[in-house]
């Protein structure tokens, strides 16, 4: 039975074997291999100094180092925590900081980076998948080489810290959602179940495995036994091709990656009559797209929805019930969703109403890191969560999210938040006051426009402002707009109205 995340590899490889478990760039690997290369990763820890509840980042792009050093990690008994491969320096030596990492697992691409970080006093030791032997590195390859392929996890418990996962914060600095082992088995155990996922599917994705719809998807496969064909970074006729040659049966994704797919002039010349069903979450997929995908290929289109503070995919259309386009489907089982006043939450709205989604339950993450406030403000006293989104209930129990309560800015399925940004572009030493609002967006949903007001007598060009931003911040959180402003909209206290920016929008998006 798996009670821990370092019970799944370890029980695939007994089940499954020498089945294919993971397509990826050209090369497979089985259940057994993926297992034994995880223990050698768990032994070089273990060798290294590492101990159970140490917390250790993995810092790269999709790759098969990327997967068997998770599972390693948490063999070992260690914390994982996962970094997106989009971060700059400062966002990363945050997060490292803030969790005291001891080590780091990395893709060649981050050493220069993380070599200076090290330098500039980062405690942690430095694991780089491939590279050239440099001074204070240990190369991931080494322990591929060398060390035992046979390790016997560290013991845990299934209400043990597992993972610290980041989401950017509403301060303006990003918070750490710890989740236990029994939260990221749970989100798995419900992906797989609402989904009728088996060991006979064959999944296709190109979700990133640091964020956690992408390491859910992923668990879920290794935990049931079906075949994974990880894209490293989606692009359509990659995507098409996969599932024509592999046949894959089952295409995980964000709402863009459908929206691109669709629009490919090729896309009726692929086969892809292998899709039994598909998922899409990190925001709404239109209902109307979704019905169009199903026109054009047959495949039921089954939404999702979740966040970082429940460990990835935490609600769903399921295979086994009704499937409502538009809608986010039902709690997985031993879960609970609640409607209630947004001003009361005590108050629960009547069916069809709108106001608060509350999610309470097993998935529920433990807090977050560091973060005693912000852990009280999001988690009530009866285990209640505060989603911070707008949703209405039918009579079936199924939630449809028709607005945020926070400012939070959806792109591509990326979380962005005004303050992060704000914060930054406040740094500029032209800046006088930014707020930082949504603009619809048709291929991504959403897009960051900032608007700026000017010191007296400052000039600066919004080029200028956009490059400050990239140095500060990953790029998909960077402002796509600045527009200069003589003030925002402000509350009788002077806090901005972020609700009002769309009053002093002209439209523009393109920078000079």
């Amino acid at each position: 039975m798996v009670t821990t995340i370092a019970d799944i590899l370890p029980q695939a490889a007994r089940k499954h074997g020498d089945r294919v478990a993971l397509i990826i760039d050209g090369r497979r690997f089985s259940f057994r291999q993926l297992d034994a290369l995880s223990n050698r990763v768990a032994n070089g820890l273990v060798a290294s100094g590492v101990q159970p509840g140490d917390r250790v980042s993995l810092f790269g792009p999709n790759s098969w180092e990327w997967l068997v050093s998770y599972y390693g990690i948490v063999k070992a008994g260690a914390v994982v925590n996962p970094l997106s491969s989009m971060l700059t320096a400062d966002e990363v030596q945050y997060a490292l900081t803030d969790t005291e990492a001891s080590a780091v697992i990395a893709s060649p691409d981050k050493g220069e980076l993380l070599r200076r970080l090290k330098a500039e006093g980062g405690r942690f030791s430095l694991i780089l998948w491939d590279e050239g032997p440099v001074a204070g590195t240990t190369l991931l390859r080494e322990w591929l080489d060398g060390a035992s392929s046979e390790f016997v996890s560290r013991p845990r418990l299934p209400s043990d810290l597992a993972a610290i996962c980041y989401t950017s914060g509403t301060t303006g600095r990003p918070k750490g959602a710890m989740q236990s082992q029994r939260a990221v088995v749970g989100a798995a155990v419900g992906t797989a179940l609402m989904a009728a996922r088996t060991a006979e599917d064959r999944v296709i994705s190109a979700l990133p495995l640091f964020h956690v719809y992408g390491s859910c998807v992923m668990n879920a496969a290794m935990m049931v036994g079906s075949a994974m064909i990880v894209v490293p970074r989606f692009n359509e006729v990659v995507v098409l091709s996969a599932i024509a040659e592999h046949r894959a049966t089952i295409m995980d994704g964000v709402p863009t990656a459908y929206y691109y797919l669709l629009a490919h002039p090729d896309f009726d010349k692929y086969d892809l009559s292998s899709l039994t069903r598909c998922w899409v979450g990190g925001q709404t997929l239109p209902a109307a797209k979704s019905h169009e995908f199903t026109r054009r290929t047959g495949c039921p289109v089954h939404e999702v929805w979740g966040m970082t503070e429940l460990a990835g995919a935490t609600s769903a259309n399921p295979v086994y019930g009704p499937n409502k386009p538009g809608t986010i489907g039902v709690p997985y089982p031993g879960n609970a969703f609640r409607v209630v006043d947004v001003d009361d939450p005590d108050k629960e709205v009547p069916r069809g109403g709108r106001g608060e989604l509350m999610y309470r339950g097993p998935l529920v993450m433990m807090g977050y890191y560091n973060n005693p406030n912000a852990t009280a403000e999001t988690i009530r006293s009866d285990g209640w969560l505060h989603t911070g989104d707008i949703a209405t209930m039918d009579d079936d129990g199924y939630a449809t999210i028709v607005d945020r309560k926070k400012d939070m800015i959806l792109t591509a399925g990326f979380n962005v938040y005004p303050a992060e940004i704000e914060r930054v572009l406040c740094m500029h030493p032209a800046v006088a006051l930014a707020a930082v609002g949504s603009v619809p967006d048709e291929a991504k949903g959403e897009l960051a426009k900032a608007y700026v007001v000017l010191k007296p007598g400052a000039k600066v060009s919004r080029a200028a402002l956009v490059a400050h931003c990239r140095e500060h911040l990953a790029a998909y959180k960077t402002p796509r707009g600045v527009q200069f402003v003589d003030s925002v909209p402000l509350t009788s206290s002077g806090k901005m109205m972020r609700r009002l920016l769309k009053d002093l929008d002209d439209g523009s998006l393109a920078i000079e």
